[in-house]
C-alpha cells in the first residue's frame, strides 16, 4: 500500500493498495512495475493497466474537507493509518507491505496491524515503494488516480491549477485568485494548508471600515 498526493494543497489525498498471489510478485518488475516516481507519466498508465492480469487493484479518495478535519488536530498521519486499515479490510490479504507514513516506521506497522483485522502480518517501510515491487505496483496505482481525479479537477474548475502542488507556479496563483481578500475557498483546495493560509494573512478581507475617515 501506498499514497499520492500527501503534500498537495488541491485535490484528494489517494491511498491505494495493490494485491496479488506471492507466486506472482517476481513478474511484477519485469511488467515494468517501479516507483511511481520513476515513471513517466505514460509509463505509469501502461504499468497500470498490466497490473490489473497480476491481481486486484483498490483506492481511497480523500477529499481535502476530510484531510482539513485531520490537519487541524495534527492527525493527518491518523487519517492515513484508518484509510490503510479499510484497505486491509477489503483485500483481506495474509500479509501487507505499507510505505510508512510515520517518521517511525515500526510504530506504524504496530499501530496499523493494531487497527487492522486480526492475523495479517503488516511490514512497514519507508522507501518501500523503491524497494519493493508489490509496494512499487501500488505507488503506480495511487498516482495514477491521483492524475485522473485532477484532471477531473480542472474540468469542474475551468481554471489553471497546475499540478495542485505548493511548489508550482500555477498552484500557486490559482491559490492566491481564491484566498485572498477574503475570497471563497473552492471545495477541491485544503484550507488547513499553509500555503492557503499565508495567503489569507497577506491579503485579509478588505471592509468599509478601513476605509471610514
Amino acid at each position: 500500500m501506498d499514497e499520492a498526493g500527501r503534500g498537495s494543497v488541491l485535490g484528494p489525498l489517494v491511498i491505494a493498495g495493490f494485491c496479488c498471489a506471492e507466486a506472482r510478485v517476481t513478474e511484477l518488475r519485469s511488467a515494468g512495475v517501479r516507483d511511481s516516481k520513476r515513471l513517466s507519466p505514460r509509463e505509469r498508465r501502461r504499468v497500470y493497466r498490466r497490473l490489473q492480469a497480476f491481481g486486484e487493484r483498490r483506492s481511497v479518495a480523500l477529499a481535502p474537507r476530510a484531510i482539513d478535519r485531520y490537519v487541524v488536530r495534527g492527525a493527518l498521519n491518523e487519517l492515513e493509518l484508518l484509510t490503510f486499515a479499510r484497505l486491509i479490510e477489503a483485500f483481506e490479504p495474509d500479509e501487507v507491505y505499507v510505505d510508512a507514513c510515520d517518521p517511525d516506521a515500526e510504530r506504524f506497522g504496530r499501530r496499523l496491524a493494531e487497527a487492522a483485522r486480526p492475523g495479517v502480518r503488516i511490514i512497514s517501510r519507508h522507501r518501500a515503494d523503491r524497494d519493493l515491487a508489490i509496494v512499487g505496483a501500488a505507488s503506480v496505482v495511487a498516482k495514477v488516480r491521483r492524475d485522473a481525479a485532477i484532471d477531473r479537477l480542472r474540468g469542474r474548475a475551468g481554471e489553471v491549477v497546475g499540478t495542485g502542488y505548493p511548489s508550482d507556479p500555477e498552484t500557486q496563483q490559482c491559490v492566491e485568485r481564491h484566498a485572498r481578500n477574503g475570497g471563497s475557498i473552492p471545495p477541491w483546495m485544503r484550507r488547513s494548508w499553509e500555503t492557503v493560509q499565508r495567503v489569507k494573512r497577506q491579503h485579509p478581507a478588505l471592509t468599509l471600515e478601513r476605509f471610514a475617515p
